[in-house]
This record gives C-alpha cells, sequence and structure tokens, in this order.
C-alpha cells in the first residue's frame, strides 16, 4: 500500500499501540462511570447531590471520578452556596468535555439500534433549537458522508512509532 506520495505505508500492527489515541482517550474516560457522570452534565445534572441521586453511585466513586475529569480539562467544578449552607460544588463541561458528544450520541444511537426494548428507545436526541431527531455521521474533510459502512484506512501520523522488537 502506497500514499499519495508514493512512499509505502507500513501494515498497521507494525505501530505501537500505547500511542493510539483511542487508547489515551480510553484512559480517561474508559470506563461505565465516567461515561455516564459526562452524559449526566452533558445533560444538565451538574450537582454533586443530583449526580448521586441520578446516577445511583457510591459517593466516593463519584468523587473520584469527578476529580479525574477535572484533573483531564474535561470539567470544570465552581462552587455555590445556598443560604444557610456550606459551599458545594458543580459541574459542567469544558470545551473539550463538550467535544465528547458525538462519542456519547454515538453510543447511545448503537445501543438504541442494538439493545433497546420492543418499546423502543429510552430517551430520543433531539436539536435543541429545531426539534428534529439527531444523528451522527462520518463525514471526510471533503464533505463526503461515510454512510453506515465506512470505508477508512488509518495511515500513520506524525505522532506514530514503530513498535520494538
Amino acid at each position: 500500500m502506497s500514499n499519495s506520495t508514493g512512499w509505502a505505508i507500513p501494515e498497521y500492527s507494525a505501530f505501537d499501540s500505547e500511542t493510539c489515541s483511542i487508547a489515551r482517550t480510553l484512559a480517561l474516560v474508559g470506563d461505565r462511570w465516567t461515561l455516564l457522570v459526562l452524559r449526566d452534565l452533558a445533560n444538565g445534572v451538574n450537582r454533586f447531590d443530583d449526580l448521586t441521586t441520578h446516577l445511583g453511585i457510591a459517593r466516593n466513586v463519584l468523587s473520584k471520578r469527578l476529580a479525574a475529569l477535572v484533573d483531564a480539562e474535561l470539567a470544570v467544578r465552581t462552587g455555590y452556596r445556598t443560604e444557610g449552607s456550606r459551599e458545594r460544588y458543580e459541574y459542567r463541561l469544558s470545551r473539550a468535555g463538550r467535544e465528547l458528544m458525538p462519542i456519547l450520541l454515538a453510543f447511545m444511537g448503537w445501543g438504541d439500534r442494538h439493545l433497546a426494548g420492543p418499546q423502543g428507545p429510552p430517551a430520543l436526541p433531539v436539536h435543541a433549537d429545531c426539534g428534529a431527531p439527531v444523528r451522527v455521521a462520518v463525514t471526510c474533510e471533503a464533505g463526503h458522508d461515510l454512510g453506515e459502512r465506512p470505508r477508512v484506512r488509518v495511515q500513520p501520523g506524525p505522532g506514530s512509532r514503530r513498535r520494538e522488537g
């Protein structure tokens, strides 16, 4: 196989998988609770107690997940105080966190197609401005919609490195 310059492109398996962007992303968000926290933050559940109740998550687990999201700059923590109470915190997705929305929507769409019960999907994502259903699409930079069975070839990028041994 060769690229547009005529240089041979090594097989994908010749490259170190530790530099893979999927592996790096999964190291940050690749567990069930983290993805569910991101989902809830994206849907406006922002306060610690509300997250605990909605998710049914142990407080210590939620605390660790939120701290990791803040450390990774995927969420922002801000203080608030209701009269007569101590300061508490709420969490919002950062810009980088909001960029994960297509991934969450892709997971949701796959689950709706393959795991929803006979009643159908439990939630329907719609465009907040016009109400039309939202779908995730794969496109190339030239604007081509790659459809349901996208043909994609992965080429080494500037941060790739060959496997040793």
